[in-house]
Parts: C-alpha cells; structure tokens; sequence
C-alpha cells in the first residue's frame, strides 16, 4: 500500500520513547508538558490501555477512524465537530512505545492536516507508581491549502484541546 507523505521531518522527532527530550527544530513551534493522573497498577493498566486506544484524543471529543488501536505504519483520521461543520486530520502513527513503564506513541501529519508536525501522547509511570500522561509536539502552518492562511486562529484551539487532553486520563 503506497502511503502519502509526511508534511514534515523529520518523523519521530517527539521521541515518545525517550524520558527526556532535547531536540531543537527550527521552525516549529516546540510544546512538551506532563500532569500527574493517578498512582498504582490499576491507575497504570487503565492509562495504557486507554493511550493505545486513542483515549486522549476520544475523551477530548475527537472521532479517530478505523476504530481501532494505535499501531506503528497506519494511517487514521481524526475528526472533531458535526457535519459539515467537521474538520478532518489525517494522520500516520510514526512510533509506538509499550514497555513496563511508558506506553504510547507518535502520530505525524498528512497532507489536509490543519498544521505540520507531529504529536505524542505518553503515559509513564516511576518507582514510586506514580502516573503521568506526557503531551509532546512539534507544529507549524500546514505547507499548502487554505489552513495555512488561518494558523494564528488554530494556536488557540491547540491550546484549548492541549488542556482536555491533560484532563482525559485523570482518574
């Protein structure tokens, strides 16, 4: 199957693997922040399953289609609104991470995307069984389309879904 192009690069760049992340990319707009969502095994079992199902993006009212767990290589399509009144992101995940202490994973933009760039979601737990749910991403104006013209006006709907997604794990 022949996938369409990444509208950016390059892929991986959030590292959702990695504790720490230190890459500097000219040109995009760099957000990385983590909240505490709860403490022990069933916090643990429940977030990482719910991260693997696009639990952050559901539960911030996103549609994700196929219905279908994050895998590494696939391609999906975010939607949020009603109707004709809906906006469409299609995606590609671009890394998966599932290890006993962090689980999630990357996704990067496709052409008709409303920005460039690459967004992770993470959950990861420490010795003490304390959970964190990590937001990591890179952006900018998508390279062509009539969204690249409006970018401005997106920054404060990234902000305002950044702030659900914090919240969508939370028990």
């Amino acid at each position: 199957m022949q996938h369409k192009e990444l509208t950016y690069g390059p892929v991986g760049a959030t590292s959702p693997a990695d504790d720490t992340w230190t890459g500097e990319y000219p040109g995009f707009r760099r957000f990385e922040t983590s909240v505490v969502i709860g403490h022990g095994e069933q916090t643990w079992t429940a977030a990482s399953k719910a991260v693997l199902r696009w639990g952050v993006k559901r539960r911030s009212g996103f549609r994700v289609a196929p219905d279908m767990p994050v895998v590494s290589d696939v391609e999906y399509r975010i939607s949020a609104g009603w109707g004709p009144f809906s906006v469409h992101e299609p995606v590609r995940v671009v890394a998966v991470v599932h290890t006993e202490h962090r689980c999630g994973f990357a996704y990067g933009t496709l052409p008709g995307h409303p920005v460039s760039g690459e967004e992770t979601f993470v959950v990861h737990r420490d010795s003490t069984g304390t959970v964190c749910l990590t937001l990591r991403s890179l952006t900018r104006p998508a390279p062509a389309g009539p969204w690249r013209f409006v970018f401005p006006v997106l920054l404060p709907a990234q902000w305002f879904f950044r702030r659900r997604y914090l919240r969508a794990l939370v028990n």
